[in-house]
């Protein structure tokens, strides 16, 4: 019996040179959350062009593409869309010059940094695959192309703008993304693969003075420095060994001149970790600690607490990401792997729940080979190799966007080929 993922995949010589154009077009016009305009017209085009039932302006900028093929299961298959507010260092031909204008009017330049255009581009092989093999499968699939993954909002905007009545519920939902690993690579993890993420913004008052009068004030610098050391403590020494979390204090902001005690202080912080109950811990432990030193310093005020940002943990399911495994075992060999836990974070685990069906999501490699296997012979991968959100990302154009079509494809047809 033919195998449904190599007779799908045969047609990918043909359609790699036009995948090889898009991503580089995307790469060169990238933009920010919820403006995908562009990105979006580009996808739904291209899926209309091969027979998908388009619908456009889910939650904005969404897009759903669906190819009905008979009776069989629903699989769903998304791609985030959206850039960052970096400024591009790769030099390479297409690289980005793209700016915008941010919340106060001014300059921001833009990047596809995390490798979004990636994923759109082989979402978008993959579909156009399909569709030219449809007797090689039977069932439906949905491609589902997601605005502003970065802000952690566009899930729930298209959840909120109907998604689950505009789309066919699907039996699964499948997401990939490329990651600093060898092109070539993927790479799948049953449970949790992605931390939750929470940010906040803690304002703690004081009582401002002259810089040298300090016996009139109550110093918010001196007080946001002991909370920032103090922090530190809760992954070290509240949490065990074996259970992983990050407390990072990315920004404080205090004062306007050497000579001026001010009155406030306002601390931004991300958090990082893997289930509900060791979540709640570690933002409850800050909570106290900042309450805690702002009592010890004599504060006036209570301090304030702000989440300014929350994702879900990603926690993949056990039975579908078994079944890619396989397949993928099966397909790419020894270029499949098992993928370390991730510290990043994601958005895409409210579809699946929003539908109430299992999800699995998985890693491709986009680092050249060859520099990645330099850098792991020297032991300075961690220096060498760009990471996601640097402004040097760059995954190469190939193997990465074939491997990300056949990865797509072939757990897809998991489900659609049998």
């Amino acid at each position: 019996m033919t195998d449904p993922a190599q007779t799908v995949l045969s047609g990918l010589d043909a359609v790699r040179p036009d995948l090889e154009e898009l991503y580089k077009d995307l790469h060169r016009n990238p933009e920010l959350g919820l403006r995908e305009h562009r990105t979006a017209k580009k996808a739904a085009d291209a899926l209309r062009a091969c027979g998908y039932d388009v619908t456009e302006g889910i939650g904005g900028t969404g897009v759903i593409g669906v190819l009905a093929n008979g009776d069989g299961p629903v699989v769903m298959a998304r791609a985030d869309m959206d850039a960052l507010p970096v400024r591009e260092e790769t030099g390479l031909p297409y690289a980005s010059g793209a700016t915008t204008t941010d919340g106060n009017g001014s300059e921001q330049p833009v990047m596809h940094a995390c490798g979004h255009d990636v994923h759109v581009t082989c979402l978008i092989g993959c579909a156009q695959l399909m569709a030219r093999e449809r007797d090689a499968w039977r069932g439906t699939f949905v491609a589902l192309l997601q605005p502003s993954e970065e802000n952690g909002d566009g899930a729930r905007a298209m959840i909120d703008d109907g998604l689950t009545r505009k789309a066919p519920r699907p039996d699964v939902v499948l997401a990939q993304h490329v990651l600093p690993y060898p092109a070539g690579y993927v790479g799948t993890r049953p449970g949790a693969f992605l931390s939750a993420a929470d940010s906040l913004r803690v304002t703690v008052h004081g009582r401002g003075a002259h810089g040298s009068m300090p016996q009139a004030a109550i110093d918010p610098v001196v007080m946001s420095a002991m909370i920032v050391v103090r922090l530190q403590s809760i992954v070290a020494r509240e949490l065990a060994a074996t259970t992983p979390a990050v407390v990072t204090v990315g920004s404080v902001h205090a004062g306007s001149g050497p000579n001026v005690i001010p009155d406030r202080a306002v601390i931004e912080l991300n958090v990082r970790t893997y289930d509900d109950a060791t979540r709640r811990q570690v933002l409850a432990a800050i909570e106290r600690i900042v309450r805690a030193e702002c009592e010890a310093s004599g504060a006036p005020r209570e301090p304030e607490f702000e989440r300014t940002t929350s994702f879900p943990p990603t926690v993949n399911d056990e039975e579908p990401t078994r079944r890619v495994a396989d397949a993928f075992g099966a397909y790419f060999g020894d270029d499949a792997h098992t993928v370390e836990l991730q510290t990043a974070s994601e958005d895409l685990s409210e579809i699946p729940e929003a539908f109430g069906v299992p999800f699995t999501y998985w890693a491709i490699g986009g680092i050249d080979p060859e520099r990645y296997a330099e850098a792991a012979r020297k032991g300075t991968v961690s220096q060498d190799i760009p990471v996601n959100h640097s402004a040097s990302f760059a995954p190469v154009v190939q193997p990465t966007l074939d491997t990300g079509v056949s990865a797509v494809t072939v757990a897809a047809l998991a489900w659609l080929g049998s």
